[in-house]
């Protein structure tokens, strides 16, 4: 750049950054509005068209400004002059924003009225910019077709016919054997061993229940008429458990796997030895303390009653807090709809005085088309100019582009060569013959120095040796495993039988749950009785009709 080419750039900068919150109002205000679909990459471009047309107009004069703006796009410039030298704009918003960061006086004569002055020629400014855009002429550009060359390459040689090796022949396959499509002896053995056990446990239930005119009866049945046998067993299986639901004594079997079992009889060998060191300290003199227990389950007892009660109370108490606070809210909403009222008249004369102004506006901006209507007709002749121009420009450019192809086209033919070269030299490379056989000796060893090295048949050998040695290994765990398994179906069956005997024991302390539960139905009866209670509920049934009472008015 020229020396005052130089000094106008860093002078506009400086002032840019000065001024940079007066010019962030403007450029931040059209982005909202006109200028939603630009890029904020173009925001500077805005700031500085702003900064000059507000602080530089004066000393640049009109006409340099012009050429400044005609220089860049032309629907850029166009949407942001009518932007920022609108009438409305000026007086109003933008004003006052820069009345937030200076005096409103100094603002006003300064910078307002300026440019108020220069808004007639701006508008010829937009005029112009206007026209071109509508009188824009679309120019297609025609490119040059490329004209394809056939590759100028050796025809090769024939190369000489590969004899086909000979197929692998496969090794014949095993057969599958018979028994991956069969079922398993042992689930037929388990299924025999099921329907064995059902009839035992069918014959022993007919004896406990029925006696032996029951069992002459089902055998006359089974003799004569097999085809009742089905309905005569349903029937017995429902009277024997009817019999012992009335006797309180009904226990359904349940399978148990090891872990349940080992688990509950751990459970039960904990209770025996907790009994027999009870009943040790007894024998040596110690007191009992069941009495203490039943003083201390009264006192739980009444406890237990006064808890309830306090828990029924503050129940009813939120219950009685939320009526109170259903009916607040139905007085709020009276008062909200006495605000709305008041707020709805308030808007209609809002809308009333802005409907007069906005009447006044379209006054001011009809005027405002037409001072833009006569600046429209003084800018033809510039538009013929601007085209000549831009024609010479563009036979250049072709020009330019022309030779760069050229030179282009030459640097590539270069590369081909290069690359033709290379592949030649491979191939002759590859071309050679090259020894692939080679004998290997089983006996010797890699020879690459190691301590470790053997041969492929010691390997051999010594795999053999291991595998030996981890089938001995195999057998012996198999028989460890075979030995702990039977001591582990013998502990289960003594801890099944240990079981059994404390199941008996348990069945017959099912009657003291029923007075448990009698006791806790007479604790629910007296605190129903509760007078807090009571008191509660007959304040909330106040509450509520008080309540429905008012939401019929509302």
């Amino acid at each position: 750049l020229n020396v005052t080419e130089e000094q106008f750039v860093l002078d506009t900068l400086a002032g840019c950054v000065e001024y940079k919150s007066l010019l962030d109002v403007v450029v931040n205000a059209f982005f909202v509005q006109d200028g939603r679909y630009s890029l904020a990459s173009e925001r500077n471009l805005y700031a500085v068209i702003c900064y000059l047309a507000t602080f530089e107009l004066e000393e640049l004069g009109f006409q340099h400004f012009s050429r400044i703006v005609k220089s860049l796009d032309t629907v850029k410039m166009q949407k942001f002059l009518r932007f920022f030298f609108n009438v409305l704009n000026l007086n109003t918003w933008i004003k006052d924003e820069w009345s937030h960061f200076y005096d409103s006086a100094y603002v006003k004569e300064n910078w307002i009225d300026p440019l108020l002055r220069w808004q007639p020629k701006v508008q010829q400014l937009i005029g112009q910019l206007t026209e071109k855009l509508s009188n824009r002429a679309t120019t297609v550009k025609t490119s040059m077709v490329t004209q394809p060359k056939e590759f100028n390459l050796t025809v090769p040689k024939q190369r000489a016919i590969v004899v086909p090796l000979p197929k692998p022949v496969l090794e014949k396959r095993r057969p599958v054997p018979p028994s991956t499509y069969k079922a398993p002896k042992e689930e037929k053995q388990l299924e025999e061993i099921k329907i064995k056990n059902r009839r035992k446990a069918e014959v022993s239930i007919l004896c406990s229940c029925s006696g032996f005119p029951f069992l002459l009866t089902c055998f006359f049945c089974k003799v004569l008429f097999p085809q009742y046998l089905e309905l005569v067993w349903q029937l017995v299986l429902r009277q024997y458990f009817e019999e012992l639901q009335s006797s309180h004594r009904i226990y359904i079997p349940i399978k148990l796997n090891a872990a349940a079992i080992l688990r509950e009889g751990a459970l039960y060998q904990r209770k025996m030895e907790q009994e027999l060191k009870r009943t040790e300290n007894l024998l040596q003199g110690a007191g009992d303390p069941s009495e203490f227990l039943e003083w201390q389950k009264q006192m739980r007892e009444k406890d237990l009653e006064k808890q309830l009660a306090e828990i029924e109370c503050r129940r009813l108490q939120g219950k009685l807090s939320y009526e109170e606070a259903v009916l607040a809210h139905q007085n709020v909403i009276q008062q909200n709809k006495k605000k709305a009222d008041l707020m709805r008249e308030e808007k209609a004369e809002l809308m009333h005085q802005y409907a007069e102004r906005r009447l006044q506006e379209q006054k001011e901006l009809r005027e405002l088309v037409e001072q833009v209507v006569e600046g429209h007709k003084n800018a033809k002749q510039a538009k013929i100019k601007l085209q000549k121009y831009k024609q010479q420009i563009v036979q250049e450019v072709c020009e330019e582009n022309r030779e760069l192809l050229r030179q282009a086209l030459e640097e590539e033919e270069e590369k081909l060569k290069k690359r033709y070269e290379l592949i030649q030299q491979i191939r002759a490379i590859e071309s050679l013959p090259s020894v692939r056989h080679k004998v290997v000796d089983l006996t010797e060893t890699g020879g690459h120095g190691l301590i470790c090295e053997m041969s492929i048949v010691e390997l051999r050998e010594r795999l053999a040796l291991l595998r030996e040695a981890q089938k001995a290994a195999e057998e012996e765990r198999r028989d460890q495993i075979i030995h702990e398994k039977q001591a582990k179906e013998q502990l289960l069956l003594d801890k099944l039988d240990q079981i059994s005997l404390f199941r008996a024991q348990l069945g017959r302390a099912a009657a003291l749950k029923q007075e448990e539960k009698k006791r806790k139905s007479q604790s629910r009866d007296r605190l129903m009785k509760d007078e807090r209670v009571l008191n509660l509920q007959k304040k909330i049934m106040e509450k509520t009709m008080e309540r429905k009472a008012q939401a019929g008015l509302l």
